[in-house]
């Protein structure tokens, strides 16, 4: 408005002069209360974009009680207190290894496609890149990986390995793989703008194979190279069920997984505040955060009314504890999709990982391995079962909206074939990075007697037997086999 009434006052004679003057004077007041005015609705924006990046970290760090619950619902009373301090000690140890080391190497840009280099110690942090809220949820993240890895060794593990492996995890290996899919430097990241794999990118929104992949093909290794648990095979090598001591506790967790869930896929939009059409529009971010509480509703619902019918025609019977884990398998598998899917193919989703759950607990058990809340089989298998999903139902519009192009999407939903074969190297690249890090950190605990208690402490309990405590009021007794802690 200045530039037009200098404009006129160039081409204006001496009597107008002042008058046009003060005109000018007012557009410029004009001019600055707008900017200023603008310049407060980008500080809201930048409010609210970041409240509700914590109030999902938030959720998300519920789901480590849901872990907590979980887990000592589905073992015996006298490993309880042991599973529930690896989960104390899950979210502690994670907490410092992420964020000396871990965030830094997720997340630090500008980098290489292999690993990050910047943020170490959150220096630099706060900058226009990232702010302390996102190291909040992407550490709650993190400690959900190392959660899952931690029901995989239940009842027979020494606590050294416990400290190790989530250290390990949380610190190095999840990070690494959070940077190839997640950063914008990533090689196979959808973020990478200026190489995509394929031309679009492995598409894993909140965390299918990123997550639940890496916690479940950690915990599978665990659980393969120390063996199964005393009584779990008879002397035949026939499958004996052992039972958890306390089914309320297994459906409380799953329930606080259930809640905590809605701030493990919304939330991975990060923002909330971004319009998709014109300025008043009713379709914007706020639309897509809750199509994807649906889908993932939705996915869950499928999967655990599948597994009860299916449990059902297979053992004749109706248990809580398996329709619990087949709906978390749900949930695991649609973590990949859930933005770019619409809600009748996330019970599609849910369907299908159901099956998936079942039929690789049914290999596990013909193969004689062990895995006492089914973490390998369920955020492993149906983890990656849900990138595959993805890669033949992404829709394009909900492409277009959530990753800014639409080129490539669901093979199903006429887009061809190359979101789907990103989905199928991303199930590889972590199958393979996961297994050469986890593995033979496994394996050389195994050698060195690090990994496995003894026979007989596993047999009285690895609460009493390494001075775990009691989970309820009963005296404390002295056992021959009693040793040091680990």
């Amino acid at each position: 408005m200045a530039e037009t009434c200098m404009s006129k006052l160039t081409q204006g004679n001496n009597l107008t002069e002042i008058a046009i003057d003060l005109i000018c004077q007012k557009f410029d007041s004009i001019d600055n209360q707008f900017n200023n005015s603008h310049n407060k609705l980008s500080d809201a924006e930048y409010a609210i974009n970041n409240t509700y990046l914590l109030f999902s970290a938030y959720l998300v760090f519920i789901m480590q009680l849901g872990f907590a619950m979980l887990c000592a619902g589905s073992v015996s009373e006298k490993s309880s207190m042991n599973i529930m301090l690896t989960n104390v000690l899950d979210a502690a140890t994670g907490g410092i290894f992420y964020y000396l080391f871990g965030y830094a190497f997720a997340f630090g840009t500008p980098s290489n496609g292999f690993i990050g280099k910047q943020f170490f110690g959150l220096t630099e942090v706060p900058s226009p890149l990232v702010d302390y809220s996102n190291f909040m949820y992407q550490w709650a993240f993190a400690i959900a990986a190392a959660g899952i890895t931690s029901g995989s060794i239940a009842e027979r593990t020494k606590f050294v390995a416990y400290l190790l492996y989530s250290s390990l995890l949380t610190g190095f290996v999840y990070p690494v793989v959070v940077h190839w899919f997640w950063s914008p430097d990533g090689w196979a990241s959808p973020f990478n703008k200026n190489n995509l794999l394929f031309d679009t990118g492995a598409i894993d929104f909140a965390g299918s194979g990123v997550v639940h992949m890496v916690g479940g093909i950690a915990g599978f290794w665990g659980a393969f190279i120390e063996g199964p648990r005393i009584g779990r095979y008879d002397v035949d090598g026939r499958p004996v069920r052992l039972y958890g001591h306390s089914g309320t506790l297994v459906v409380l967790g799953t329930f606080l997984l259930w809640f905590g869930w809605y701030g493990f896929n919304p939330g991975s939009f990060n923002t909330i505040m971004v319009s998709y059409g014109a300025s008043g529009s009713h379709i914007g971010q706020w639309s897509a955060v809750g199509r994807t509480a649906v889908t993932t509703t939705l996915a869950g619902c499928s999967a655990a009314l599948t597994t009860l019918f299916g449990k059902k025609l297979l053992t004749k019977t109706w248990y809580a504890v398996d329709v619990c884990n087949g709906l978390l398998g749900g949930f695991a598998a649609i973590t990949s999709g859930c933005s770019v899917v619409e809600p009748w193919a996330a019970i599609i989703c849910g369907f299908v990982s159901a099956w998936v759950l079942i039929g690789l607990n049914k290999l596990a058990e013909i193969s004689g391995y062990d895995d006492p809340l089914e973490a390998a089989q369920l955020h492993g298998g149906c983890g990656a079962w849900g990138l595959i999903f993805t890669g033949l139902f992404a829709k394009k519009e909900y492409m277009i909206e959530v990753f800014g192009r639409g080129n490539h999407y669901g093979l199903f939903m006429g887009g061809g074939a190359k979101v789907l074969a990103a989905q199928i190297v991303q199930i590889f690249a972590v199958l393979g990075w996961v297994s050469v890090t986890m593995g033979p950190l496994f394996f050389f605990l195994h050698k060195f007697n690090m990994l496995r208690i003894c026979r007989e402490d596993e047999a009285e309990g690895i609460d009493l037997t390494h001075r775990f405590g009691r989970n309820n009021q009963k005296r404390e007794e002295e056992e021959p086999c009693m040793r040091e802690m680990r």
